[in-house]
């Protein structure tokens, strides 16, 4: 069987412990399995602080990209306004769905490698008294970059917009207190930083906000309050579920909190991070981002020497074991690293002696 770990932002590797719970094969109208169902719902609002009178979770099956779409065209209604605000390609694919669901938006952007100007943020709020909605990425993998959801939580607060945030690579990884953020809908995904696998993404709604939504979604399938009604009466999922991805995210949870909850797993991603950084810096390979904006979830990295070809360095690396990722840039040539997922010091040595020979070879 093949085997190499994923230097990944998600899919990524997980426990044999979490696949083993796979080999199962369950029913979606058992009682037991809906029961595992609303555990689940009930342990991601634990991990995000969440007020459970106030908060509620969602789970919606596919991709984290079905999560986020679902909760742009279920709870932007159609005399209401999205601000966007944009600092890399996730934050770009958000406008897409905007434009595809022909909703009314605005779009703040800001250069890849720079937190989003909370000034501007501000005075565009401001100024634009049709913007109801504000929406942004948290960790962006484009980059790595990590921006600052509290502070713009806060604006929109203070001006009552409601705030939605895309957290799919962090929730999880770093810590997220949902109500210090002020959030009403964050998205994540199964196969990120909770280190399950794919098949459903999630959503951690404000009931207040998600009963107000009702009758506003464009699409069946991703209609996010239909989903929670179904949902919240017996766990039953409207549509066909991803049992074994939800039976291995259960166990995930679960690990994650045997591990010591996310303040633990973020010390230990952030302990990878740096041990990257520094020795890939080593060996003449630097990060894109400045250290003080990165987050410990993936790193873009530069290489100028022309002698490096993306698709050799990738191959070379994975026959010894490891599977990078290719850069999201066109203005430099760039490879991302990630290290989320059942991945620790002496996988990250591993990898950076195999790219250290790497670089060796073609010198």
């Amino acid at each position: 069987m093949k085997k190499y770990k994923l230097l990944t932002p998600g899919p990524l590797t997980t426990t044999e412990s979490v696949k083993k719970e796979m080999l199962f094969d369950h029913c979606t109208w058992d009682d037991d399995y809906k029961g595992v169902t609303q555990k689940i719902r009930t342990q991601i609002l634990d991990f995000a602080h969440a007020d459970k009178e106030i908060y509620t979770t969602v789970l919606m099956q596919g991709s984290g990209t079905f999560g986020v779409e679902s909760v742009i065209s279920s709870v932007i209604g159609k005399k209401e306004k999205c601000l966007f605000i944009v600092n890399g390609a996730y934050g770009e694919r958000m406008v897409d769905i905007a434009r595809y669901h022909d909703l009314n938006y605005l779009v703040i952007k800001q250069e890849y490698n720079l937190l989003p100007d909370l000034e501007k943020i501000q005075e565009v709020i401001e100024t634009d008294n049709e913007i109801t909605h504000v929406m942004m990425v948290h960790c962006e993998t484009t980059t790595g970059i990590l921006n600052d959801i509290k502070s713009v939580g806060e604006i929109a607060s203070k001006y009552s917009k409601v705030f939605m945030v895309d957290a799919m690579s962090s929730f999880g990884g770093i810590d997220i207190d949902i109500n210090d953020c002020k959030i009403d809908f964050l998205i994540s995904s199964s196969n990120k930083c909770i280190q399950g696998v794919p098949g459903f993404s999630f959503i951690i709604a404000n009931r207040k906000k998600l009963m107000e939504s009702k009758g506003k979604a464009r699409s069946l399938s991703l209609d996010l309050y239909d989903q929670w009604i179904g949902m919240d009466k017996d766990g039953k999922w409207r549509f066909t579920s991803p049992t074994h991805v939800v039976l291995a995210f259960s166990k995930a949870l679960d690990e994650l909190e045997e591990e010591g909850g996310i303040v633990a797993r973020s010390n230990r991603y952030t302990s990878n991070n740096k041990l990257l950084r520094d020795r890939l810096k080593s060996i003449g390979v630097n990060s894109y981002l400045d250290e003080n904006i990165q987050s410990p979830i993936i790193t873009t990295f530069i290489y100028d020497n022309k002698d490096i070809d993306f698709g050799k360095m990738y191959s070379y690396i994975k026959d010894r074991g490891f599977a990078i990722y290719p850069g999201k840039l066109t203005e430099f040539d760039t490879f991302r690293v990630g290290n989320i997922g059942e991945i620790y010091e002496e996988d990250i040595n591993n990898l950076c002696d195999v790219f250290e020979k790497f670089i060796k070879e073609i010198r």
